[in-house]
């Protein structure tokens, strides 16, 4: 199968290469973002492979689907970012990683916890400045303290047994229970009765309508004062806006960001060299007691080889069975 892969960086083009050894699959490895200036780009393809900031609404997609392309292959668990009732129409196979590895992405949160309580990225940059006093540095316990899993899949859960193990009081919500964190020692609860007493709360939810801006100026009043928020899902689960105003007033005592809102134009690329057009990133950005990583929770060996190794595969059932073999949670339409 002739495939256009969009979004590609080098270690993109090392783990498809790897997981494609066989070289049954024909990859051109493409830089550009997908979007409706770069679909051009596809003219030829039997196949794209998008990433999580790649443009899949309808236009791009019917564009696609007249270059007579009729696969697109996600390297992501997410897929907000496709119209998928225009893919259905358009007879578009659509295909996803519906896992790759939650420790990468849990592991990855409690980083954030531990950074953003300890100080540590502010302590880093003291050293290295020579200067050692601790003022301003005081952190607390996470032992004895409620942590809040907002969403309990596979990587809700692996928070969730983390932070049992460091000695936590875990709570959860979520509309479907799952039995891995009940066994954890989980304890479910209704939202406003986990926001209203958790020290920290996570972010483990997938982007619907129903939880987009979850965390938003109502959610936000109902927090414990000083609360950690953390948030490695997806990012427009959090109203930008009214977190600022929660940093400001004291609400919000901790943040730590792996996702952004409106982080296509700035995540995943070098931008050292320009000035950022995004007032509400900047301002973030100035607070001392907000950690912000560029989407890097998945970024661990592990998780890039069962990526690109689950991206080949679904490319080639698709290619060998047709659309219908490839099923379950890896087949969006």
């Amino acid at each position: 199968m002739r495939v256009a892969v969009f979004s590609t960086k080098p270690y993109d083009r090392d783990f498809l290469t790897a997981a494609n050894a066989d070289g049954r699959h024909e990859l051109a490895l493409l830089e550009p973002r997908l979007s409706v200036e770069t679909a051009t780009l596809a003219r030829g393809a039997d196949a794209v492979c998008a990433f999580v900031n790649d443009d899949l609404g309808a236009p791009v997609l019917e564009q696609l689907a007249g270059a007579g392309v009729r696969v697109v292959a996600l390297r992501s668990a997410g897929y907000n970012h496709v119209d998928v009732a225009a893919a259905a129409k358009l007879g578009l196979t659509v295909v996803r990683v519906p896992e790759y590895s939650p420790y990468a992405v849990a592991e990855h949160c409690v980083g954030l916890m531990l950074a953003l309580n300890r100080k540590i990225h502010r302590a880093h940059n003291r050293v290295r400045e020579h200067n050692f006093a601790l003022t301003g540095l005081l952190g607390f316990d996470l032992h004895g303290k409620t942590i809040g899993v907002v969403g309990t899949g596979k990587i809700g859960v692996s928070v969730a047994r983390i932070m049992v193990g460091f000695g936590c009081r875990v709570l959860a919500s979520d509309p479907y229970p799952n039995p891995d964190a009940l066994a954890a020692g989980v304890e479910y609860v209704p939202l406003e009765t986990l926001l209203a007493q958790s020290h920290v709360v996570t972010l483990h939810c997938p982007l619907t309508p129903d939880t987009h801006h979850l965390i938003d100026a109502d959610r936000i009043r109902q927090m414990r004062p000083g609360v950690m928020l953390i948030n490695t899902s997806r990012g427009a689960l959090v109203d930008t806006r009214a977190v600022i105003a929660g940093l400001k007033n004291g609400r919000i005592g901790h943040l730590g960001l792996d996702v952004y809102e409106e982080e296509t134009d700035l995540f995943f690329e070098d931008l050292s060299d320009q000035m950022l057009r995004d007032d509400d990133f900047s301002r973030l950005s100035t607070f001392p007691n907000v950690l912000i990583t560029g989407h890097q929770a998945f970024f661990t060996e592990e998780a890039l080889h069962n990526i690109a190794a689950t991206t080949i595969a679904n490319l080639t059932t698709v290619e060998r069975d047709g659309p219908d073999g490839v099923t379950g949670p890896a087949r969006v339409c």
